[in-house]
């Protein structure tokens, strides 16, 4: 339960700081549409999960920072709907389209990785300690 917590929490954290990060760079002239999704799979990492659905849910809300923090910036059409949005996504450009899903990805793949980690399931690689 501890550590459910604390990868939850990192994820707001992470996902916060990720949103700001990117509205931020926007002021400067540059488009980081990965970072909200990224540091909110980053944020959730520190949690050392040990679910494959805590990491699924990371994913999908990484996926959702990405699709809202592009809705907050660049609307179609001001006063327009979060769900029109979602409804027209595809109108949207290649680039965009693909940032925003490399952040959902990295949201779900950074704890699971730890959530593999944790279930002692991941691949050491060379010798076993001890050998040879």
């Amino acid at each position: 339960m501890k550590e459910t917590l604390v990868t939850l929490s990192g994820a707001a954290i992470g996902g916060t700081l990720g949103f700001f990060a990117y509205s931020w760079l926007l002021t400067q002239g540059y488009y980081g549409m990965i970072l909200p999704g990224g540091l909110l799979g980053m944020g959730a990492a520190f949690g050392r999960p040990r679910s494959v659905g805590l990491a699924i849910a990371c994913g999908l809300a990484a996926l959702s920072l990405g699709l809202f923090a592009e809705w907050h910036s660049f609307p179609f059409q001001r006063g327009e709907s979060f769900t029109d949005f979602i409804s027209h996504i595809f109108d949207k450009d290649k680039t965009t389209i693909l940032m925003i899903s490399i952040g959902g990805l990295l949201g779900f793949w950074m704890p699971f990785r730890r959530a593999d980690e944790a279930n002692g399931r991941h691949k050491t690689g060379g010798s076993p300690k001890g050998s040879g």
